[in-house]
């Protein structure tokens, strides 16, 4: 393992010192690689453009990610910044000096990537609910295939970008950039032939939430009873970066878990809504001037919502905020600015009648 860890180091070194003035490239790939751009950009554009799509686009980032969670503390996964000083691996040599980032103080297990993971698991929804939508229109099979071939170049260029922004921010290393997106891949492929998320009841909504949580927690607990912490991470983590302020309370394990089931939460309850029902589901739901108001509207509110930060002082009260923060997107999302849209284009109809 000290050998594919230094071979990761490596390859670090020389993405920094021969790709340095593309960093600022690197930040944005990372930033947009998060979950946190589905959620509040992706997220109201495929909803609105092909509910399926975003029910589908939300089930894989929150259950992906829940995995990618799992299978970290799983692993054990080192991450480059903090392995170099404590590996016994370089000896009496000098240990290679790589550089940190805003973004590379991740306070979980590296193994696998999440940023990968979940980046390839979106991707591939949208990629494939884009060759269902198209290829239906195209007559020949050379069309068809030049579609293929520039949708899944797209895919595995993104994906490249991803892996390359993870490693020069010395946040994982080449095995676990490349773990990240065959497992985002097959969790998005799964749920291509999952149809019950569709028609999901609230008390599926419900009952899945708690399952997540109640594994992810339990699983926690027992390990810890046994004497494994799972949280070992974050006194690397707080020790070895090179700024304590880059080490963010929002990248902790709890805070993801909460994060996203918080999303799931929200989605649920919009779904079965009097709001959603009145807006989305009648003859006006079907309008493309109303789907395109609300995914204007959608990415201006949530705009506002992300620039609203959470107190970090005290961890509990953070986790219960950022899960009430987030079921606020697909609740807002979904219902309240449906309906509000809604009633705005009918108050304009009296008018003019």
């Amino acid at each position: 393992m000290d050998h594919l860890h230094s071979f990761g180091v490596q390859m670090t070194l020389y993405l920094q010192k021969n790709y340095q003035s593309c960093q600022d490239w690197f930040f944005f790939i990372s930033f947009a690689a998060d979950l946190k751009t589905t959620f509040f950009i992706f997220f109201p554009v495929c909803f609105h453009l092909c509910e399926p799509v975003g029910i589908r686009l939300l089930w894989v980032a929150v259950v992906g990610d829940w995995l990618n969670l799992v299978f970290k503390w799983i692993l054990f996964g080192q991450r480059p910044y903090w392995w170099v000083h404590e590996t016994s691996y370089y000896g009496n040599t000098s240990t290679p000096v790589i550089q940190q980032y805003l973004l590379t103080c991740e306070t979980g297990p590296g193994s696998p990537s999440g940023h990968a993971m979940g980046s390839a698991g979106i991707c591939y929804v949208m990629v494939t609910a884009l060759l269902h939508a198209w290829l239906q229109c195209l007559q020949s099979s050379f069309q068809k295939q030049c579609l293929r071939w520039a949708l899944w170049t797209a895919f595995w260029g993104v994906q490249v970008c991803v892996c390359l922004s993870r490693i020069f921010l010395a946040a994982h290393f080449p095995h676990q950039v490349i773990a990240g997106v065959i497992s985002g891949m097959a969790v998005a492929e799964a749920f291509q032939h999952i149809h019950s998320i569709y028609n999901a009841s609230l008390r599926t909504y419900l009952g899945t939430t708690l399952f997540l949580f109640s594994f992810a927690l339990g699983f926690y607990l027992l390990l810890k009873v046994l004497g494994v912490d799972l949280l070992w991470t974050l006194e690397k983590a707080k020790r070895w970066c090179d700024q304590p302020e880059w080490v963010h309370i929002d990248t902790t394990p709890f805070a993801g878990l909460l994060r996203n089931l918080g999303i799931l939460f929200g989605l649920g309850l919009a779904l079965h809504s009097q709001m959603y029902v009145e807006s989305c589901k009648g003859k006006q739901g079907q309008q493309l001037p109303f789907r395109l108001s609300c995914i204007m509207a959608s990415l201006i509110v949530l705009h506002l919502l992300d620039s609203f930060k959470l107190p970090t002082e005290v961890e509990l009260l953070f986790y219960g905020l950022s899960f009430c923060k987030s079921a606020a997107v697909p609740l807002a999302v979904v219902g309240l600015i449906p309906f509000c849209v809604s009633h705005i284009i009918r108050m304009q109809e009296k008018k003019l009648a």
